[in-house]
């Protein structure tokens, strides 16, 4: 079997060839695009990353592939559908560090409520000691809305037990019996939305879920409100945050993800592709918006990269291939 793996960083390599045994393997740093096709491309195997993007122009040209292994729990980055119909079997990382965004999360949250981020850059670019403008809040005793309580979501409610914080949730499908055991309740999006002083993001992204926060219900959050994202851009409708933060509706904002994510990442391949369409282009003219903002930290989704929370992704996606090859395929994509 010839297996390829992309975007690799280079200490995975070893572990790879050990653990999957007699393979021809491919290895490369790059990320996997319409314009950015190894010269090989006869594998029954590719596993990728974030930053690729498996379309189905993409596909075809891998005449022989049978299998993708993405190294992430979203899948938004491959058309499953172009797949399917090529008869090829997606599996995914459904879970590698709930604890590893649950945190990056709450560092945002801090960052943003404390104005840790604002302090350290203004010693380093102007060395005042000034503290204009840096008066942030306390966590204690604040409400902090959690939009979805799957793995991360329940991290979350562990971490903000800690800084004593009042929780309430919304979901789809209630875990009950998690909230009776930590003391949170349910309510739904809309009364979330009013109610917390702190709105974190930790859906899946969906059909149900594009655009679940809205320029129709952003008048519906509590005034003053941080809104902070650690799932998917699409989550959140662009124009919806910079109404939010225009009209004072929002404090604050920290986003480790952006709508059009990948096309902010580059642009020169996206205008390239000749489908440079209006409502894109102006979604990333608002992210740049929204990146010079004072009151808005944007990270380039880096919640999940942590040494540990790393190498249970590689081992799973090893697992998923291992089983793929043996044709009992795990974690597959449905």
């Amino acid at each position: 079997m010839k297996i390829a793996f992309f975007e690799l960083e280079g200490w995975e390599e070893l572990i790879i060839k050990q653990e999957l045994g007699p393979h021809e393997f491919y290895f490369s740093s790059e990320e996997l695009t319409e314009l950015k096709l190894p010269a090989e491309r006869n594998f029954d195997v590719i596993s990728v990353f974030m930053d690729s993007r498996i379309t189905k122009k993409t596909l075809e040209q891998f005449p022989n592939l049978k299998g993708i292994a993405t190294r992430s729990t979203g899948y938004d980055h491959i058309d499953l559908a172009a797949a399917r119909q090529r008869g090829v079997t997606v599996s995914s990382v459904p879970g590698y560090g709930s604890n590893t965004v649950a945190e990056f999360a709450f560092g945002l949250i801090l960052n943003l409520t404390r104005k840790i981020y604002q302090a350290i850059d203004q010693i380093k670019e102007t060395k005042s000691f000034s503290l204009t403008g840096l008066r942030g809040i306390e966590l204690k005793g604040k409400t902090l809305g959690i939009v979805g309580t799957g793995r991360i979501g329940r991290e979350m409610v562990g971490i903000a037990e800690g800084f004593e914080m009042n929780v309430i949730a919304s979901d789809p499908s209630p875990d009950d019996a998690l909230a009776k055991e930590k003391g949170f309740r349910y309510v739904s999006l809309e009364d979330l939305l009013s109610q917390a002083d702190i709105i974190s993001l930790h859906c899946p992204y969906t059909k149900a879920t594009h655009h679940l926060i809205n320029q129709k219900n952003i008048a519906l959050v509590k005034r003053g409100a941080y809104l902070v994202n650690t799932a998917r851009g699409g989550i959140i409708e662009t124009q919806a945050i910079i109404e939010g933060l225009q009209e004072g509706i929002l404090a604050g904002a920290a986003l480790d993800v952006l709508e059009e994510e990948g096309e902010i990442k580059d642009e020169l391949e996206f205008l390239s592709r000749g489908q440079a369409q209006a409502d894109r282009l102006m979604v990333m003219l608002q992210n740049h918006a929204l990146m010079k903002m004072p009151n808005v930290l944007v990270t380039p989704h880096n919640a999940f990269n942590s040494q540990e929370a790393l190498e249970r992704i590689l081992r799973t996606t090893i697992e998923n291939i291992r089983g793929f090859l043996k044709g009992k395929p795990l974690n597959v994509v449905k």
